[in-house]
């Protein structure tokens, strides 16, 4: 089964060992410092059980893709554990599609992992590659930079609302924001050298900016308004639940980043090449705690309430 879906021959000269033995050897890059991140995507937590399995595959590379993404990391490689029920042959090749074609566009190589049973889940595990003192850290925001983020925000809660609805069609745009999540992998190189500091969006922005916040020991205010909302997501949900989709909804994986105001028009600029737009909604401030929002918006997804990330 491993071999017959998940092997393929190694395209990157730096896999020196691929699938089919106790370990994988790799050679990463002279120089380079390896960047790595792990994600596990349950069934019924992470994504419904009933996805169309080539969205399951994609999905549970994307959000670990997007890790890197967020380091301004190049992805060279990744590990596979699957966990399922039973060995469906048909089901297997489609979710191993969705998988080899995120790989494939992605510049990634899947090396080795683990098929076991039990409830279905998935855990990827990738490797980058960047430079020394390049990476883009949560903890590198200083007062007076802008808070900036890519694409649009709040799709993948319309996409999951959409869902539970009976929304089935991978048209739809936010059901695609939810089962087909781009991870901003040419952004993250793009900005490196102009951004300082930088995480995925994953629990919900109001979450994930609060740990870069803490990393960098600093507050902010943000503008509600300025915020990127997702398509067709004011028209689905109406204007208040839009606004909370986008601050707390979680499963955007676009970068929220803090720039510094003298290279906001460079990175915009690059990333107009990657036809990806750059939204400001707010700015670091030195004096801690978060002004623009209410006190009582959600925080965003935690799988332990009460725990930290």
């Amino acid at each position: 089964m491993i071999a017959r879906h998940f092997r393929r021959p190694a395209r990157d000269a730096g896999v020196v060992l691929g699938v089919g033995d106790d370990c994988t050897l790799l050679a990463p890059t002279p120089g380079q410092q390896l960047a790595v991140s792990v994600d596990t995507s349950v069934a019924g937590v992470h994504f419904p059980g009933e996805a169309p399995p080539s969205t399951v595959g994609h999905r549970a590379l994307a959000v670990s893709l997007s890790d890197l993404a967020a380091m301004g990391a190049r992805p060279r490689w990744c590990l596979m554990s699957l966990t399922l029920a039973e060995a469906d042959d048909a089901w297997l090749a489609d979710f191993a599609a969705g998988f080899h074609g995120l790989c494939e566009s992605a510049g990634i190589s899947l090396v080795g992992g683990d098929v076991t049973r039990g409830q279905l889940a998935i855990g990827v595990t990738v490797h980058g590659e960047v430079a020394p003192d390049e990476a883009l850290r949560r903890d590198g925001a200083r007062p007076g930079d802008l808070l900036a983020v890519t694409g649009s925000l709040g799709g993948a809660h319309g996409g999951l609302r959409a869902w539970q609805a009976g929304e089935r069609d991978l048209a739809h745009p936010l059901l695609r924001a939810y089962l087909l999540p781009q991870p901003r992998l040419a952004a993250g190189l793009a900005l490196r050298g102009l951004a300082s500091a930088a995480i995925d969006l994953s629990d919900g922005l109001l979450a994930d900016l609060g740990h870069l916040l803490e990393a960098s020991g600093l507050g902010a205010t943000l503008d509600p308004e300025a915020l990127p909302l997702g398509e067709g997501l004011v028209d689905a949900l109406g204007p208040e639940a839009a606004c909370q989709a986008a601050l707390s909804g979680g499963d955007d994986y676009e970068l929220l980043l803090a720039i510094p105001a003298e290279c906001l028009d460079e990175a915009r600029r690059r990333l107009a090449e990657l036809a990806l737009p750059l939204t400001v909604i707010g700015r670091c401030e030195a004096a801690p705690g978060l002004r623009g929002v209410a006190s009582g918006d959600a925080g965003g997804w935690q799988h332990f309430p009460g725990g930290r990330k």
